[in-house]
């Protein structure tokens, strides 16, 4: 029987299976794709069909999960107490019961008695209506009221217009004929109809204990769906953990137990921290609502607590309806204006004060996530969606990080960046974009040194770079723009320090840092005059489309730490020009090159040259981007006639330190780049150095 050749063209003589022919193969190969499209896409939509016909049963399973991380903390406190975990849950369980239930019975009284207190309010409305009238905002509202008035009556009048006019055309004999004729009887005088009336009898005591339960079963049943659920989720906590541990990939037993805790105990914190800041801005906000005098607190109070968890728009709806209350209360103004007052100044010092110091910048989702998922959540799930958004999806979010198989979730939603610091680099100036590639290296530069920015990120940037010129994917013209944006950026950074500012080292912003806050050497004590002087060490670039500009990079560093150093393109010294070229106060010579492929043929012949140029003047040989094997290091720059050879920048500038502070020592240590942990390199200085 044939079988189908698997996708990625391994040979079915490996498998074991029979040989296909050619055309069908090329058929499954194009099909498979396709299917494997298809499965993710038919997999989300089932879970969002069932997630929405069955929200009657999802949505008290869901705020039962996320209660159990709120009571975790509660329980594991009993727990050391030496009570039995069935008694440590039950006293949790019923301790969260009570609150609600306290809760719902103080809505229920205080919405009670602003009902009734809402008749008294109407002549105070009625007031300040009638003053806004009189004011120059309601002659403002008057005459655009007046001219939608004015538009609404023509429409009408226009309408009427036209149905005459159809009227008269469709009318003459036809509209005679139309006449019915006149009742025998129209003279006498109609009889007065006469009233039925129908007696209904008085609902009985069931119909009556139905009509006033109807309206709160659904909620007193979603209430104890929600209570049984939690008391099963924290009975059977280990039991889920070790099911979530094996969907999530039991081969690590370590790594994903010790993901899925610490994933639970930051979920864990976030909820608890929130309901504890939300409920102090509730008591805050009755507390204030109480000293101004609006009515009924407690519920604003309440009611305030609820919607911040209601991202974005959660402050305003909850400030609002008291708003709306203070302005029929009080006859004047002043009471509306401080509740007004009292919002703004409570929520964003709350927002952007009091939550970074409890739990971070933010709830680890980016602003568009926070959009999408209120309005995905309240779709699905309406109001009781919208309240839970934020939270699902931090669950989500958190899932995503530590379940391999869910890390889409982390990157769509996670507020992380998408790409690392090097990817992002890479696609600016494969864009070409100065402005975005000074923006990108400013934004990093405040936690990172520039020497060590550009190791750390741009070089390696410029790695794929390179390995992707190797594989011919760039055009011309991307070369060409990645050449001009480098060097607007090395031309831009030139006047920066390699230092990092204390406030931007010590505050840390939160998150990691793209490269290191150190620079990659102090400046070196003593310098001899002649390497200071301008041109006391020559950094010349290969032959690739990218040395140039990591030739720049060196000197830029060099001078930084008060060592004259000069670019020179490899076109100065080719074989044609190297005759007129001047060396000048050369003390040393650096030639740079990002070659993929170890020691081309063309640089030997260039340090020939400048031997030949040069006699007596050291050569350091940079190849940063051609492997990390010292003993391959140390071959290579035996074939390229180099007196030394540095395998990145890093241990090119310390080498060239190491020699402008030692110029006696004939031999001198180029260091090893720290981010391989290669061992230290003994380089060979030549003699004079």
């Amino acid at each position: 029987m044939a079988t189908r050749t698997p996708v990625g063209g391994e040979p079915a003589a490996r498998l074991g299976t029979a040989l296909i022919p050619p055309r069908p193969t090329r058929v499954a190969a194009a099909e498979t794709p396709r299917a494997a499209m298809a499965s993710p896409v038919v997999v989300g939509a089932t879970i969002i069909a069932a997630l929405y016909f069955g929200r009657d049963i999802f949505i008290p399973i869901a705020i039962a999960l996320l209660l159990s991380f709120v009571l975790t903390p509660l329980v594991n406190r009993l727990r050391r107490l030496r009570l039995p975990r069935v008694v440590a849950v039950g006293v949790s369980v019923l301790l969260t019961l009570g609150i609600v239930a306290a809760l719902a019975t103080l809505i229920g009284i205080q919405a009670a008695d602003l009902a009734g207190d809402v008749p008294r309010y109407r002549s105070t409305i009625e007031r300040k209506i009638n003053g806004l009238r009189d004011s120059p905002v309601g002659h403002i509202t008057g005459y655009v009221a007046n001219i939608g008035r004015a538009l609404h009556d023509g429409g009408k009048e226009a309408s009427k217009e036209a149905s005459k006019e159809a009227g008269k055309e469709a009318g003459g004999a036809e509209g005679q004929a139309a006449l019915p004729p006149r009742a025998p009887d129209q003279a006498h005088p109609q009889q007065k109809p006469v009233v039925v009336e129908v007696a209904s009898t008085p609902p009985g005591p069931l119909e009556m204990l139905s009509t006033v339960l109807a309206p709160v079963m659904h909620p007193l049943a979603t209430v104890g769906i929600v209570f049984v659920v939690l008391l099963f989720v924290l009975m059977q906590r280990e039991d889920l953990r070790d099911r979530m541990i094996r969907l999530a990939g039991s081969s690590d037993l370590h790594r994903t137990t010790v993901a899925m805790d610490d994933a639970a105990r930051r979920l864990s914190r976030y909820f608890v921290v929130q309901l504890a800041l939300n409920a102090a801005f509730g008591v805050v906000i009755g507390t204030g609502l109480y000293v101004i005098g609006v009515p009924n607190p407690v519920l604003w109070a309440i009611f305030s607590a609820v919607m911040r968890f209601v991202p974005y728009l959660g402050a305003v709806l909850s400030a609002i309806l008291p708003m709306a209350l203070a302005a029929a209360v009080d006859p004047g103004w002043n009471m509306m204006i401080a509740v007004a007052i009292l919002f703004v100044v409570l929520e964003p010092l709350t927002g952007q004060v009091f939550e970074p110091i409890f739990y971070g910048q933010s709830t680890g989702l980016s602003p568009f996530a926070v959009l999408v998922s209120a309005l995905f959540w309240t779709w699905l799930w309406g109001p009781v969606g919208l309240l839970l958004s934020t939270p699902l999806t931090v669950c989500l979010v958190v899932l995503g990080r530590h379940v391999e198989y869910l890390e889409f979730l982390d990157v769509l939603f996670g507020d992380r960046p998408a790409l690392t610091p090097v990817q992002n680099f890479y696609q600016r100036i494969l864009a070409g974009d100065s402005e975005e590639v000074l923006g990108h290296a400013e934004l990093i530069l405040q936690q990172c040194a520039l020497s060590s920015y550009y190791d750390e990120v741009v070089l390696k940037a410029l790695e794929l770079a390179a390995r992707d010129a190797a594989r011919g994917v760039l055009t011309a013209k991307q070369k060409g723009a990645m050449r001009t944006a480098l060097g607007e950026l090395i031309a831009d950074l030139a006047e920066r320090s390699d230092t990092v500012a204390e406030t931007a080292g010590q505050g840390g912003g939160g998150g990691e840092s793209a490269c290191s806050p150190l620079p990659m050497g102090p400046a070196p004590d003593g310098l001899a005059a002649a390497w200071t002087r301008q041109g006391a060490v020559l950094c010349i670039s290969g032959r690739g489309f990218l040395d140039e500009a990591a030739a720049a990079i060196l000197a830029q560093i060099l001078e930084k730490r008060g060592i004259g150093a000069r670019t020179v393109p490899f076109a100065e010294a080719s074989a044609a020009r190297i005759g007129r070229f001047e060396p000048g106060p050369a003390q040393m010579t650096c030639v740079v090159s990002l070659a993929l492929d170890g020691e081309p043929t063309h640089l030997r012949r260039l340090i020939r040259r400048l031997r030949a140029r040069m006699p007596g003047v050291p050569v350091l040989l940079g190849l940063w981007l051609a492997g990390d094997d010292a003993r391959a290091a140390s071959g290579a720059e035996r074939s390229a006639g180099a007196d030394a050879q540095a395998a990145s920048l890093r241990a090119m500038v310390e080498a060239v330190l190491a020699a402008a502070q030692n110029p006696a020592i004939p031999e001198a240590e180029a260091a090893s780049d720290p981010q391989t942990g290669g061992a230290a390199q003994n380089a060979r200085a030549t003699a004079g150095v």
